[in-house]
């Protein structure tokens, strides 16, 4: 295995890793964010000279390069009309062209983050396992297992890995039957794949209306989502995305399967949704109850044709790596106080709940290296 080109080559990389202090699982904004604090505490990489006698920490990514999630947005949308990309700490993204693709320019910038903050990011490392090292003993190191079979023991965990991997395909009946194309945001692509199709348009989520927008000038759309959608007229402020992460904290801290900060913000009417809503494109229409092979159909009766359905219906938290340390709750949810784990002081999540999207990540991050400190300064003191 070796380092990331963004990182100063070692040939040990994590052979000679021994067991580590923390290993921070996906190298998104995140896990950018708390590699990032975890420098400033003092953490170093394993292979570092100056390492001995100091706490030690990596970053697994299981991408090939930098940008997490970023590098997979789809190739239409542009940093003039992509959210909010929320600098991580200590370096402000440099001023780009509004034209270039979010997946150019945001990973080029997370290259440039790992390099200026020395991070030690290894990759592609994808973690497909972590659990006790010692089932018997809750403070024992934890067993990180990579898809290529490699190990690494970790003091603690603060995993990253979003949501992107995870995305969620509800089922409605008829679904196998349909004879035309189904697809995920995940898979979307450009705009012009549907040039004179209809397509079906699922979800009420700012990447369903965005996707909608811009479909809809190529082809004939329909809309539906399960609730109707709340829009807002004006700006969002920082203090409104404040009370959103509030709302979803509030879920993770009772046990309950987090809810997505957008669901509880609305839907900005920006100008490119203002356009798509004078040509009539925002005209919702709640969920069918079935799909045909010809497209999807109602209780009343009402039928559309479809050449495509695309599935903006969102993502789960990509945790099943983290299934052996059982952390999940009967009815789905993990029981958080802030970052930490409560039935697990051993693992940090960041990129969970409220801090699934960029309002909370960089906040997470810091408070994820607090956490992991206050853990390992209350761990007995190594035998000599």
């Amino acid at each position: 295995m070796t380092l990331s080109p963004t990182t100063a080559p070692d040939p040990r990389g994590l052979d000679d890793a021994g067991t580590v202090d923390v290993a921070v699982v996906g190298a998104g904004q995140a896990g950018l964010s708390a590699a990032w604090h975890l420098r400033r505490r003092g953490f170093v990489a394993p292979w570092e000279p100056a390492a001995a006698g100091r706490r030690t920490f990596v970053v697994l990514d299981g991408e090939d390069g930098p940008g997490g999630a970023w590098r997979h947005r789809w190739k239409s949308l542009r940093m003039a009309t992509v959210n909010k990309v929320h600098d991580p700490p200590g370096m402000a993204l440099p001023t780009v062209d509004p034209a270039e693709p979010s997946r150019d320019a945001v990973p080029r910038y997370y290259a440039a983050y790992e390099r200026e903050a020395d991070l030690p990011v290894v990759r592609p490392a994808r973690v497909t396992r972590v659990e006790s090292s010692r089932p018997d003993d809750g403070a024992s190191p934890l067993r990180v297992t990579l898809a290529d079979g490699r190990t690494l023991l970790a003091r603690t965990l603060v995993n990253a890995t979003g949501t992107w991997t995870k995305p969620f395909w509800p089922y409605y009946p008829g679904q196998e039957t349909f004879l035309g194309r189904q697809l995920h945001t995940a898979d979307y692509v450009r705009a012009e794949d549907f040039a004179g199709q209809h397509v079906v348009v699922v979800g009420g989520g700012i990447s369903a209306v965005q996707l909608l927008a811009e479909i809809s000038e190529v082809a004939t759309t329909t809309w539906v989502t399960r609730r109707e959608p709340v829009w807002r007229d004006d700006e969002f402020t920082q203090r409104a995305g404040h009370d959103a992460v509030a709302l979803v904290d509030e879920r993770v801290r009772a046990g309950l399967p987090p809810g997505s900060v957008v669901s509880v913000t609305g839907l900005i009417l920006t100008p490119a949704l203002r356009a798509a809503a004078a040509r009539g494109v925002l005209v919702r229409r709640p969920m069918f109850d079935r799909i045909t092979p010809d497209g999807v159909a109602w209780a009343d009766g009402t039928e559309q044709h479809a050449d495509a359905i695309l599935w903006a219906t969102g993502f789960r938290a990509a945790l099943d790596h983290l299934a052996p340390l059982h952390l999940r709750g009967p009815g789905g949810g993990i029981v958080m106080d802030g970052t930490r784990v409560v039935g697990e002081p051993r693992v940090q999540l960041v990129g969970y709940g409220p801090s699934a999207s960029t309002i909370g990540a960089n906040r997470a991050g810091r408070d994820a290296a607090r956490e992991v400190s206050r853990y390992l300064d209350a761990l007995p003191a190594p035998a000599k």
